[in-house]
């Protein structure tokens, strides 16, 4: 268990129970691609809080979840750069981070002092850590597209500069710095998103382009193959045809071989 910050005053001790409860959300709502570049949705930070109270029976805020978080960010960065390197493993029994010598570990503490704290510190739920705080984006049915998430980005942006600038400014009303907010957000959200949505549709077309499906071998371009069989009695070649029928890429690998060596494969194959 850790210490953070509750409130900015206060601090709340996580447990590895409450960790469980906001993992779990956190895994849940990657698979539905509710996590883009710019971070999580809000909704997500509020199903956290809303899993945890309940869990746990412990009060938390938003701002709980997310200077746990950084924690554990900051853990998963240094362990992660451990296990990229040579002489480094995880220990999923233990949960903790396997060497293999101790000069390993000497010679890497000694250019990266700050790992020296993880010799034998246990970090439960490894595998959701590496999921959810990874800096890979969301893909599936329920990611967004890069135009909707630049949108969204821009929008933020968009809100904090002209936010700023109304606790500055005294000779607007709220209503127009509303308005040309909206318009700011409207224009730059849509440019950015249609011209990353426009380059996404024209990767994938030339995508396409270059690799189109290849078309399954017909019944008769086997038949074709197997009658040219010099030795391959009827017997066979009607095994040989049920074998490659359910299977075009084993029929591509037949035609790739020499015709001395077609009939002792096939019947390699099939006697398998």
């Amino acid at each position: 268990m850790d210490v953070e910050k509750k409130g900015g005053r206060n601090y709340l001790t996580w447990t590895d129970e409450m960790d469980e409860a906001m993992l779990n959300v956190f895994v849940e709502h990657y698979n539905r691609g509710d996590r883009a570049q710019n971070g999580w949705k809000p909704h997500v930070y509020t199903a956290v809080v809303k899993n945890v109270r309940a869990k746990c029976n412990v009060d938390i805020i938003k701002e709980n979840v997310i200077s746990r978080c950084k924690t554990i960010d900051r853990h998963y960065v240094n362990v992660s750069k451990m296990l990229s390197t040579s002489g480094f493993g995880w220990d999923w029994i233990h949960n903790k981070l396997m060497v293999d010598s101790e000069d390993v570990w000497r010679n890497y503490v000694k250019a990266n002092k700050d790992a020296a704290c993880y010799r034998h510190k246990v970090i439960k739920f490894w595998d959701s850590i590496s999921l959810v705080f990874s800096k890979d984006h969301a893909t599936g049915t329920g990611a967004r597209t890069a135009g909707e998430s630049a949108a969204e980005m821009a929008a933020e942006n968009v809100n904090n500069i002209n936010t700023d600038s109304a606790a500055t400014s005294s000779t607007q009303t709220g209503e127009e710095q509303k308005r040309k907010r909206y318009r700011s957000d409207d224009s730059i959200a849509s440019m950015l998103g249609e011209k990353l949505d426009n380059f996404t549709s024209a990767y994938k077309a030339d995508i396409a382009q270059v690799a189109p499906p290849e078309k399954p071998s017909s019944p008769e371009e086997i038949l074709d193959a197997l009658n040219a069989i010099v030795g391959l009695d009827d017997d066979g070649l009607l095994a040989a045809y049920d074998f490659l029928i359910a299977d075009d890429r084993k029929f591509k690998a037949l035609m790739a071989l020499p015709e001395r060596m077609k009939k002792k494969w096939i019947l390699k194959q099939i006697n398998q």
